[in-house]
């Protein structure tokens, strides 16, 4: 396939030509995949410039809630590229329950080291992920297993941004380019508190609760026996007006004490221990 087929359906963009001609050079694929905005951006197309030399490789594990891996089956159908799904016992390795502050870098290791041993066993030597240039702003240790196993990330060496990335997803027709964004659940746990299969449990059950709510961009994040919620600022009210029921569910699925954080929504507020902020 030629890189055009892009061009042909929306205005001229250079970083997506970038895009293009960078995945043109590419023989085979195959795409760490989530089902988030960005792999899925990269997936759709990878699949129009390689066809069926694309691949999409999925790891699933504890740290994944299992309404994403349901949802990345059913848009890897939707593009029409085949999917592997790998299943991973983060439980056995002790560098990733343990959650050290360097955590996101083991995990990374051990996920992209499955995907790329699975993508040569297809023939397959290119793995790629769907970082952008905005994740360099935030603390992300995991970049540099990504660099250490030398894996591609197309998006940012185009040059593509967040915000680009859902707009050409939506004249894509991709159904994520409003999707909000994705973070393991481990993410929600203090750094050095170790992870069980009990606490995701809590934080996936509580998050699927207040997901059903209505409220798109949520975390819940796991404080011991208090649950600390986030939404943005002006879902605030709403979420204080279902005080009640919200209240009564996170107790009943195990928590003692149930706060709103004032300030928000914050992706990364976790790693301010680490910043120093």
């Amino acid at each position: 396939m030629v890189p055009i087929l892009l061009g042909d359906m929306m205005a001229k963009n250079e970083k997506l030509e970038r895009l293009e001609g960078y995945l043109a050079n590419l023989e085979k694929l195959a795409v760490a995949f989530s089902g988030g905005v960005d792999s899925t951006f990269l997936l759709k197309v990878a699949h129009m410039i390689l066809g069926d030399n694309v691949v999409a490789i999925t790891v699933n594990g504890a740290i994944h809630p299992g309404w994403e891996i349901e949802s990345s089956k059913e848009i890897a159908s939707r593009i029409g590229v085949r999917q592997i799904l790998l299943d991973m016992d983060i439980f056995k390795n002790e560098n990733i329950v343990t959650n050290p502050p360097d955590r996101c870098y083991h995990c990374k290791m051990a996920i992209f080291s499955m995907i790329k041993k699975t993508a040569k066993s297809y023939g397959i030597d290119n793995v790629a992920d769907g970082s952008n240039i905005d994740d360099a702003g935030d603390y992300r240790p995991g970049m540099r297993a990504l660099k250490e196993l030398g894996i591609l990330s197309p998006l940012r060496d185009a040059g593509l941004g967040k915000e680009e990335i859902r707009i050409l997803s939506k004249e894509l027709g991709l159904p994520t380019w409003d999707k909000p964004a994705l973070s393991c659940l481990a993410t929600r746990i203090p750094y050095n508190t170790r992870i069980t299969e009990e606490t995701l449990s809590m934080i996936e059950a509580g998050e699927d609760f207040l997901r059903g709510l209505g409220f798109s961009q949520i975390r819940l994040r796991h404080l011991g026996n208090l649950a600390k919620i986030e939404v943005p600022p002006e879902d605030m009210m709403r979420l204080l007006g279902l005080r009640e029921m919200v209240v009564k569910k996170l107790r009943e699925i195990g928590y003692t004490y149930i706060t709103m954080d004032m300030e928000g929504y914050n992706m990364g507020s976790m790693n301010r221990t680490i910043k120093g902020e």
